[in-house]
């Protein structure tokens, strides 16, 4: 029989019946359960558990010397992370319920029915692996570094949040669950999901498929495959890319716009670990693992009957939440580097420098793109500059509309500057100026250079407006 019980540490059985004992072990032994010992005093109980190595004790409830009874509470006080799996021939109901009260993860009468053994010691195996994963976990965030960084080098980071999400994902590398990855656009969640794959330590493929823009039909051809003749157009047989990932991952981007029978047939192959090939009805078995990511709001995706919520649960069984750049400005120095260098590389040019006034903006810009948009300004900065140094001028125009003019730092009129209608009346030109003035000195720290630059205007010019709007340009603004 296949118990599917996989354990560190021993299981202990103590039991004041020596023949019991041997009928216990052999019992275990003979459904491969090997890491077994047992123990006929109650009174060496105690001393055994304090040398550890103990992962599930079964223990009779009726001991000469010291009682099941009485050690029960002791044992749950001083090693809580131990299952205890109480055996006896008494079965009254409140035998039963007292047991469980005082702690006992199971009750199990004499004659041991095996598959109730079996299925009770699975259970509390379960347990307190998850019991073991909770404390290495904790013990492991609480240090400083990490096991294996090479695993994050395509990740550029010194962010105390991003360093702290590269720990969970170390400390899940012997898990091989699915993993749900969600955050902004161009956050980075295909990188996160190959250092994942690397952690896993897999032996085959990472296998990424975008599943935006593929219909139920569509999706389910080019993740399960099709027999030859299958349908109208299915000359030649087609694998099926979670077969190409066998052995490694399957990396589903985007999978908030999965359609709802492809939720189907995906919450199978994640529950029954299965699938059918489209026009066949030969199962095929699948080991790959699974990892999701999304840009989508899943409460929303919920609460709108749009994702399956038994779906949802599966895929989320480890999930990380990747921050938006502008919540880790502190990488956006390291990364503005890092892609001036690349870049210049890549098209064997001289590195520029970058002026503080462009930095200034840089740094102070939100990035909706994220990572991916700062990686394109940088790109377009560096391969149209003519210069020795990047200046304000090479990031003009870059992230606007096609019908706009107007700076690439959309963020301003996005987020911060929005013109919603809050007044009783239309704003009048001197209400927007005002506000306009104020946004770019917010935008540049109140450097009034900068801020003229940035408008359009000179810098007597702007001196004058400041006088005229009350304003003298070193006060805090709003937002700053």
């Amino acid at each position: 029989m296949e118990t599917g019980i996989v354990h560190e540490n021993k299981i202990l059985v103590v039991d004041d019946d020596v023949d019991f004992l041997k009928e216990v072990h052999l019992t275990l032994i003979s459904n491969d359960i090997r890491d077994v010992e047992t123990l006929n005093s109650s009174m060496e109980l105690l001393d055994k558990l304090e040398q550890g190595g103990i992962g599930v004790l079964l223990m009779d409830w009726i001991m000469p010397d010291i009682t099941g009874a009485e050690l029960l509470p002791v044992i749950v006080q001083r090693y809580p992370h131990i299952p205890v799996i109480i055996m006896t021939a008494v079965s009254d109901l409140q035998t039963v319920v007292g047991c469980i009260k005082q702690g006992a993860f199971d009750y199990i009468t004499k004659p041991i029915d095996v598959d109730r053994l079996l299925s009770s010691l699975g259970k509390a195996y379960k347990i307190n692996e998850l019991a073991n994963q909770n404390r290495r976990l904790k013990e492991y965030l609480m240090g400083d570094s990490l096991h294996r960084p090479e695993l994050f080098a395509e990740i550029l980071t010194n962010n105390p949040r991003m360093q702290a999400l590269f720990k969970i994902i170390e400390s899940m590398a012997g898990s091989y669950n699915p993993v749900l990855i969600t955050g902004e656009t161009g956050v980075g969640k295909e990188l996160f999901a190959r250092a994942i794959h690397r952690a896993s330590g897999l032996k085959g493929e990472f296998v990424p498929l975008n599943v935006a823009g593929l219909d139920d039909m569509m999706l389910d051809d080019t993740l399960f495959g099709h027999k030859k003749g299958a349908f109208t157009g299915a000359h030649e047989f087609r694998e099926g890319l979670i077969a190409k990932a066998q052995g490694g991952t399957i990396f589903l981007d985007e999978i908030g716009d999965m359609g709802s029978e492809s939720q189907v047939k995906l919450l199978r192959l994640l529950q029954e670990r299965e699938y059918y090939r489209i026009g066949s009805d030969a199962l095929i078995k699948s080991d790959a693992r699974i990892i999701a990511a999304s840009n989508r709001d899943f409460d929303i995706l919920l609460g709108q009957g749009r994702f399956r919520s038994d779906l949802y649960h599966r895929l989320a069984c480890h999930h990380i939440q990747i921050p938006p750049l502008r919540e880790r400005r502190d990488d956006i120095p390291l990364l503005i580097e890092h892609f001036i260098q690349k870049t210049s590389r890549d098209f064997g040019r001289p590195v520029p420098a970058i002026t503080k006034d462009a930095r200034n903006i840089l740094e102070g810009y939100d990035y909706p793109g994220n990572v991916r948009e700062l990686m394109n300004l940088m790109h377009h900065a560096v391969t149209s500059n003519k210069g020795t140094a990047l200046v304000l001028d090479d990031f003009m125009g870059l992230g606007q509309s096609d019908d706009s003019s107007s700076w690439n730092l959309r963020i301003v009129r996005d987020r911060h500057f929005k013109m919603q209608m809050s007044y009783n009346t239309f704003p009048t030109i001197t209400t927007v100026e005002k506000m306009l003035v104020e946004e770019a000195l917010r935008m540049t720290s109140g450097n009034k250079s900068l801020t003229a630059e940035l408008l359009g205007i000179s810098r007597p010019t702007l001196n004058k407006k400041l006088v005229q709007m009350g304003l003298t340009g070193t006060e805090p603004l709003a937002g700053a």
